[in-house]
């Protein structure tokens, strides 16, 4: 039982991470937009009611999402970026302006069913380094204001999506629970606030984040159905960590004053790829068991009331930030295309359906040459960072799914995620003349080579996301790949 305290007490310092049953109650999934060739809103909308989803939550207040939920029957919560936080703060009247723009108008003249504003995303991350620590109180003071000035102050409610990381336990124990110390303060005047306008607490809580940043974290313990030694806390015995962290919180709220605050849990999901860790099985042992506890009403042992659990996430993203790690872009219980990962029981005999109605580019792909040569490594590494740079190649990573290739086939795979990142455009094979066009799929699975969704009649795709990160993996790949042409050589 000591290594499992332990293990509970680093999941805390740890934390620093930035269809279903119709009609269940408590379901919910985070639809979020970060792709370079994003499905159409419309059939994301039919994929969630599919699948029984009657709430989503949205990162951002996207026009084309938000049109597109317009008298589904999905509740919404629709959120506001960090970086918008210091402008909401600054004047009451900017909050109106938002409101009006992203709340009122798609309620009026969509249908949309709106129900409540996140305020930021994990703003008190120690990553941030109180970057938000002085703006998000009163953006989410304004925000209120307008919503009651828009009169929509009972009908849409006000949240702030929090990581874990804003309570510890100085024990190791969920009872021991409460806000960090720096955070006391501002917490319980953010939580009053909530409190007294009818709002509630967003909390996301992720299991996999602690296993992956600690290789002595009991692996078992992440899981619901385990076989963990369980944490005992007087008279509460805990099998799993999730409920841990949950009730840890609670009793943060109980020292606080505030035990019968509403909660619900804003993210919580398992990666399929980019980790050892994050991978088909992993992922699916996880969300199935998080799925039958919401089916079944279960909360936890100081809460038995089951919160409201919005799944993290939909859909794969490759445009996200690979920072915190590979498995970023990987969270999905869907893949890109919307169809479906793994098989999942919904309850009933239901199981997930996958989405309707998508069209793709041609089939074909971008590979390495059969005659390029690896006599110049300088020009072959450039091409394969540039590629990585620019599209997703964080599934060639070590534990990852096309980890295990042969360094042809890794240079295949990174030229073919910039070809069907850059829509099959012809000028974007060509890599120095180390690259050809193939009608062959060259999948070897379970590395599959991605054909994308044809989003060309669409609003046109953001720039691909380059961050030190993804040069940081463009390069690495190139390095690896490189070496094994050489060593190999390929030519």
């Amino acid at each position: 039982m000591g290594q499992i305290r332990l293990a509970w007490f680093l999941f805390l310092c740890l934390l620093g991470h930035e269809g279903l049953a119709k009609g269940v109650l408590g379901l919910a999934c985070n639809w979020g937009l970060q792709s370079t060739h994003p499905l159409p809103p419309n059939i994301v909308v039919r994929l969630l009611k599919d699948n029984g989803f009657n709430k989503v939550k949205l990162f951002e207040a996207d026009t084309g999402a938000l049109k597109a939920l317009g008298r589904s029957g999905i509740q919404v919560m629709v959120g506001i970026p960090n970086d918008m936080l210091a402008s909401l703060a600054s004047a009451v009247g900017n909050a109106e302006a938002w409101v009006q723009q992203n709340v009122s108008y798609y309620i009026s003249t969509h249908g949309t069913d709106i129900r409540s504003v996140a305020i930021g995303n994990e703003p008190f991350l120690h990553s941030y380094k109180d970057m938000f620590v002085r703006t998000t109180l009163p953006a989410l003071e304004n925000i209120q204001a307008a919503l009651i000035k828009a009169g929509l102050g009972k009908q849409v409610k006000v949240t702030i999506p929090l990581n874990a990381d804003v309570y510890q336990t100085d024990s190791g124990l969920p009872s021991g629970g409460n806000f960090r110390p720096e955070l006391l303060y501002l917490m319980t005047k953010i939580i009053k606030f909530l409190q007294d306008n009818g709002g509630f607490i967003t909390i996301n809580i992720y299991p996999f984040l602690s296993l992956q940043a600690d290789p002595s974290f009991p692996k078992e313990y992440a899981f619901f159905n385990n076989t963990a030694s369980p944490l005992v806390d007087g008279s509460i015995v805990y099998t799993n960590v999730y409920d841990a962290n949950f009730d840890t919180l609670i009793s943060a709220l109980e020292k606080n004053g505030f035990g019968r605050m509403p909660i619900v849990v804003g993210e919580v999901g398992w990666p399929t790829d980019g980790d050892p860790n994050g991978n088909i099985d992993n992922a699916k042992r996880f969300n199935q068991a998080l799925i039958s506890r919401i089916i079944q009403g279960q909360g936890s042992p100081k809460r038995r009331t089951p919160p409201d659990v919005y799944i993290f996430s939909l859909l794969d993203e490759d445009h996200k930030s690979t920072l915190p790690g590979n498995f970023e872009r990987h969270w999905g219980i869907f893949k890109y295309d919307g169809s479906v990962k793994y098989p999942l029981d919904m309850g009933n005999g239901r199981a997930l359906v996958p989405a309707k109605g998508v069209k793709y580019l041609a089939k074909q792909w971008c590979v390495m040459s059969p005659s390029a040569s690896s006599s110049d490594p300088n020009k072959l590494a450039q091409s394969i960072t540039y590629a990585c740079e620019n599209a997703d190649c964080t599934s060639l990573g070590y534990g990852s799914s096309c980890g295990n290739l042969d360094a042809q086939s890794n240079a295949s795979y990174a030229f073919n995620s910039y070809f069907q990142t850059m829509n099959q455009s012809k000028e974007a094979c060509s890599f120095n003349n180390l690259a050809t066009i193939t009608n062959v799929d060259p999948s070897k699975p379970p590395c599959r080579f991605e054909i994308m969704i044809d989003t060309r009649k669409q609003k046109a795709a953001r720039t691909p996301f380059k961050s030190s990160a993804s040069k940081m993996e463009g390069i690495f790949a190139a390095l690896v790949v490189v070496l094994g042409l050489v060593i190999c050589g390929v030519h």
